[in-house]
């Protein structure tokens, strides 16, 4: 969405004010016509005009301003050729206020130091609001927390991020509730750790969470995870995605018998637990595997009006959460990363 299309927009004055959040409004209200007709000339008049349909819609926008972001694994074949600076001025045009990080490099682009990093992205109007590490590696030098704790936080510090967490299931001493009990009591470690300096500590799903455990066949491993972490030190990333496709995989037991879940009750009933989400697509196909073919956000079956107004419908939770555009490998990346903005500012709450 280009900033044109978006000038009108003020900061909330609700108590839950956000300094940063005003202060990226306003530049994007000074940015104004310059940056669409930028974004005009690059892309043409649809990216131009991407919050078209929102403004022909009614009601309040499902998605809460200065809380769209993007997972820059989606870009990271643009990030690889071009670097962060091309890429964020395109984030910049389709209306993207936040970006969440899976790694510091930018491949043939040259080195860039995590203050230059820091700096560009709020050059361009985004907040660093999260990142992506490994979980555990077996290499003792390994950019992971289980082997490089304070580096890694070392590095979220100087980035200035808010979360810092991993993509990396809960697996590392196997499939039982005494292993998942194991890894929960070391998230609790990295949670203490990123608590000390300001930053929250996350876990990202994928669909094997659903999963039962191997000696418990009746206890699933998420549930695990929710209890056993400590709910002040170790927060949760749902990816809505793989949670659909764990609700798929995962909606009976060994034995057969039902076991049903909505993935979105997991949020409503511990919401504090879940300061950012993925947002990402996909077709239900039975015949599949998974239950879905991934897709471009906005192409597929899932929902996004209802699980993200159920969300920010919450007393005090219209701002509380960041929604992170994702796709694992997407066809065009930036034309991914403009379609998914323009489908998630174009929804609006049914009244």
């Amino acid at each position: 969405m280009s900033r044109s299309s978006r000038t009108t927009v003020t900061a909330p004055t609700s108590k839950n004010d956000d300094p940063e959040l005003t202060r990226r409004l306003s530049r994007r209200g000074m940015l104004g016509v310059a940056a669409g007709a930028t974004a005009a000339a690059l892309l043409g008049t649809a990216a131009a005009t991407p919050a078209s349909a929102a403004e022909a819609g009614r009601g309040r926008p499902v998605l809460p301003p200065g809380r769209l972001g993007i997972q820059l694994y989606s870009l990271r074949d643009k990030v690889s050729t071009l670097g962060f600076a091309p890429v964020f001025a395109e984030l910049e045009k389709y209306g993207y206020d936040e970006v969440e990080f899976a790694g510091y490099t930018q491949g043939s682009a040259g080195p860039i130091t995590l203050a230059q990093l820091k700096r560009l992205a709020r050059d361009h109007g985004l907040n660093p609001i999260g990142s992506h590490v490994g979980y555990y590696s077996s290499d003792p030098n390994a950019y992971t927390f289980a082997q490089n704790l304070t580096k890694v936080l070392d590095d979220a510090q100087a980035l200035g991020l808010k979360h810092i967490g991993t993509a990396s299931s809960p697996f590392r001493y196997g499939s039982t509730v005494d292993a998942w009990k194991r890894a929960a009591e070391e998230f609790n470690t990295y949670g203490a750790a990123a608590k000390a300096r300001g930053i929250k500590f996350y876990q990202h799903n994928h669909s094997e969470e659903f999963s039962f455990a191997t000696d418990k066949p009746n206890v699933r491993l998420y549930d695990v995870l929710l209890a056993e972490t400590d709910p002040n030190l170790v927060y949760l990333e749902m990816d809505i995605y793989w949670a659909y496709v764990g609700q798929f995989r995962f909606s009976k037991r060994a034995d057969g018998t039902a076991a049903p879940f909505e993935p979105l009750d997991y949020v409503l009933k511990r919401p504090g637990r879940y300061p950012l989400f993925h947002v990402k697509d996909g077709v239900s196909d039975p015949s599949d595997p998974m239950g879905y073919r991934m897709t471009d956000v906005g192409d597929g079956d899932i929902d996004y009006q209802r699980f993200i107004s159920g969300v920010t419908r919450l007393h005090g939770h219209r701002l509380a959460h960041h929604w992170q555009a994702e796709h694992d490998n997407p066809t065009e990346s930036f034309t991914f990363a403009r379609r998914s903005s323009e489908h998630l500012h174009s929804l609006r709450e049914k009244c």
